[in-house]
């Protein structure tokens, strides 16, 4: 049985979409919980894959949260051991610094539904290449990244540049969240430090559009996300391919 390395940083940012689809293919889900055990410092010893989940944190808070400097160097050795990595939005910021790229606050969050925009390598690419050229996506963060040197583009919104791109053949970030249904929408808005950080945006993002324009974009989310997260299923089948990382 293949098994697959998930880092979680908080307990409502979960595995979502993509749990039914990694058991439904076989594979074993072992989860890092960083929220409970901040020490923890899990190693790549007998798993297929990486994936690491959001969190509100920035990459740099390492004194807050140590476990951030473990999961640099645990993404590190993945892309140089040739083990699929997939990053969601905190995930895909850890990805990038770990590639030596700066992770930093952007000038504007993004918080539920944008429209995300593929490059011409994303309309080609093996993970979103069933996305049209323009999706509703949902968004929940306040930092962005630079790409990393290798890295290719492959999705933009209009206020974040960076939305999505693809290292090698098998790693992964993004900075959207394809992995969400309705009912995890309905729990992060319950939250009371999501409902304080959007209140804060003092009418910029209102919480009242995020539950209108749910139901009518999710089901192609999901339909998305089942199709996308698939394609990426098949990666973590693949066999492995060395690579050396580039100077950081």
């Amino acid at each position: 049985m293949k098994k697959i390395l998930v880092c979680q940083h908080v307990a409502h940012e979960i595995l979502g979409t993509l749990n039914p689809l990694f058991k439904s293919h076989g594979f074993r889900i072992k989860y890092t919980n960083f929220n409970r055990d901040p020490e923890a410092k899990p190693d790549l010893d007998g798993y297929h894959g990486l994936l690491i989940l959001g969190g509100p944190m920035n990459v740099d808070e390492t004194e807050k949260h140590p476990h951030l400097v473990h999961e640099v160097e645990l993404i590190q050795k993945a892309i140089e051991s040739g083990l699929p990595v997939l990053g969601i939005c905190l995930g895909a910021q850890l990805i990038a610094k770990a590639l030596g790229s700066k992770v930093t606050r952007h000038h504007t969050k993004e918080i539920g539904w944008y429209d995300l925009h593929l490059t011409d390598a994303g309309r080609g690419d093996p993970v979103l290449k069933n996305f049209s050229s323009t999706e509703k996506m949902f968004q929940w963060h306040g930092d962005t990244f630079d790409l990393p040197k290798g890295a290719i583009h492959l999705a933009s919104s209009e206020i974040c540049k960076h939305q999505a791109f693809r290292y090698g053949d098998n790693v992964y970030g993004l900075q959207f969240h394809m992995e969400v249904d309705e009912p995890m929408i309905h729990r992060w808005l319950k939250i009371a430090a999501n409902k304080k950080e959007i209140e804060e945006t003092f009418g910029a993002i209102q919480l009242d559009k995020i539950l209108e324009e749910t139901p009518q974009y999710i089901d192609r989310l999901k339909s998305l996300s089942h199709l996308s997260f698939g394609s990426f299923v098949e990666i973590l089948g693949a066999p492995k391919k060395f690579k050396r990382l580039t100077s950081r």
